[in-house]
């Protein structure tokens, strides 16, 4: 069973034998809610590709102490995937960013895109993105992730089309293409960008904006999948072509 894992942004060089500490609310939540004790091993990790596995050595109602058994830092994963994500109703934003954290994603990029049903603006955008912030980070914990993805500035379509014009793979998801994912060549390095458009679909405008710098729209298959969950299945094809293999 793998050990639960907390966010601690001071162990990039730790090395073995060193003392830790994981205060504030990872510390409280470790102790408090998870209910740590000592004696227990447990994870830390920066988020930035440091891991270490410890061993508490004591605790307290504000957090614990502990020491460090196995430090390891690990590489970034090939291809980069980053996802644009075309802001959803409700909490299926939320959905949609847990799913494609745990799946590997590396960059949710929020799109306003002409038919979103919500709209983020002023203190509400803040608000929305916290919310997926903290979800991705929530997230990258549960599935245990060295490096935790980047939850982007909100973009508006001129923004996706800049992203897709310098990807190594294009990828625009379109229930009406012709194409198959299936059929799009990936590669080993580079960068995959997959657009996931809105509850109401991606208008013709920005499909052609899109074509314009080479990303032609593909499908996934004849059902049509919920925008909260067609970038994660799209993700999860690719990635069972590369990085998975």
């Amino acid at each position: 069973m793998s050990l639960p894992v907390f966010l601690h942004a001071g162990v990039a060089g730790a090395s073995v034998g060193d003392p830790v500490e994981l205060s504030g609310d990872e510390g409280r939540h470790a102790v408090v809610v998870k209910r740590v004790r000592v004696g227990e091993r447990i994870g830390l990790t920066d988020g930035a590709g440091t891991t270490v596995e410890c061993t508490v050595t004591s605790t307290s109602r504000a957090g614990l102490a502990a020491t460090v058994d196995t430090a390891t830092l690990a590489e970034r994963e090939l291809p980069r995937v980053v996802v644009v994500q075309a802001i959803p109703k409700g909490d299926r934003g939320e959905l949609a960013v847990e799913m494609l954290t745990e799946v590997g994603v590396d960059v949710v990029v929020p799109w306003a895109a002409s038919r979103s049903v919500a709209v983020w603006r002023g203190p509400k955008q803040a608000k929305a993105l916290e919310r997926w912030r903290s979800t991705a980070r929530e997230a990258a914990k549960q599935s245990r992730r060295a490096w935790f993805p980047e939850v982007a500035e909100v973009v508006d379509t001129a923004g996706v089309v800049d992203l897709l014009r310098d990807a190594s793979v294009p990828v625009v998801l379109h229930e009406a293409a012709s194409g198959p994912l299936a059929d799009l060549p990936v590669p080993g390095r580079g960068e995959i960008v997959v657009v996931v458009g809105p509850e109401g679909g991606i208008t013709e405008e920005e499909l052609a904006a899109f074509a314009a710098v080479g990303a032609e729209p593909v499908r996934l298959g004849t059902s049509v999948l919920r925008t909260s969950t067609a970038g994660v299945a799209a993700v999860a094809a690719l990635l069972a072509r590369s990085r998975w293999r």
